[in-house]
């Protein structure tokens, strides 16, 4: 019984971790992470769906072999049939797997048109790729561009919710159900630009300006990684997007456009009263 209650205390307190940070990976984690704008809704809608489908599919195909295995083996058959067609089972196992795709390209172009086509945006940034560091730039808030690199090991702080490999120092900021729209480029090589709350996964290329769109619906701090190898330190060019509310956006966007250190000591202090909340109301 002690184990049992330990075991359920245990995985409450994952749960809550969980809840208070979305956008953060969890060790030993299985699944999606959770989806919090359109895009990723949908894309996680159809990984359901085909999941459902390639269950079934795996379900028949062991149960036929089982049946043809012990209804036709050697004991149980051993008169074998030389019939060598059957023009119904051939309609059906042609017939079938191409409804079956049809099935899936529906909901699939439907996607793919959701995450291609961009909608009216609110705020435009442009996401530059160095090695091995993001560069953002708000021409429409006359915000020009900043650096965000990888916070060093040595230089953590964990209370004030930093992250190993994830935190940066200058992180993205925008705010929360408002449609952006971003345009991704590359300085020198070929890097990737990836966010798996936001469902988007888009190249960097140089010389080449991609465009993508994502609208957070929830508030948080979410953080993402280049996918894309490009060189010695692949691993260490984290992204970081902070979703805030749009007065507290604005607030940053005006500071920032001044001073960049002063946005960032701002939104550092409102994600501070965030955290101090939160574990108030525990």
């Amino acid at each position: 019984m002690r184990f049992l209650t330990a075991l359920l205390v245990f995985w409450t307190g994952l749960a809550a971790i969980a809840a208070a940070q979305v956008g953060v990976p969890t060790p030993d984690a299985i699944g999606i992470r959770e989806a919090v704008t359109p895009v990723m809704e949908s894309v996680v809608e159809f990984h359901s769906l085909v999941m459902y489908i390639i269950s079934a599919i795996v379900i028949l195909v062991t149960a036929l072999l089982i049946y043809v295995m012990i209804r036709y083996n050697r004991r149980s058959n051993p008169t074998p049939s030389k019939n060598s067609h059957n023009t119904l089972i051939e309609i059906i196992w042609t017939a079938v797997p191409v409804l079956i795709l049809v099935v899936i390209a529906i909901p699939s172009f439907r996607l793919l048109y959701l995450q291609d086509v961009v909608p009216e945006a609110d705020l435009t940034i442009k996401a530059t790729g160095y090695q091995w560091y993001w560069g953002y730039e708000y021409a429409d808030l006359d915000i020009g561009e900043f650096y965000a690199n990888m916070i060093p090991d040595e230089d953590i702080d964990a209370e004030a919710g930093q992250y190993r490999l994830l935190s940066t120092d200058y992180p993205m900021v925008v705010p929360v159900d408002a449609t952006v729209r971003l345009n991704v480029t590359a300085a020198d090589v070929i890097h990737a630009w990836a966010m798996p709350n936001f469902g988007v996964k888009i190249d960097a290329i140089p010389g080449r300006l991609n465009e993508t769109w994502f609208r957070a619906e929830q508030a948080g701090v979410y953080y993402g990684q280049c996918s894309e190898i490009c060189g010695l330190r692949h691993a260490y060019m984290p992204i970081e997007i902070h979703v805030v509310p749009q007065d507290v956006f604005d607030a940053w966007a005006a500071t920032a456009a001044e001073d960049i250190d002063a946005g960032r000591t701002m939104i550092t202090e409102y994600q501070a009263g965030v955290r101090e909340t939160r574990m108030a109301s525990r």
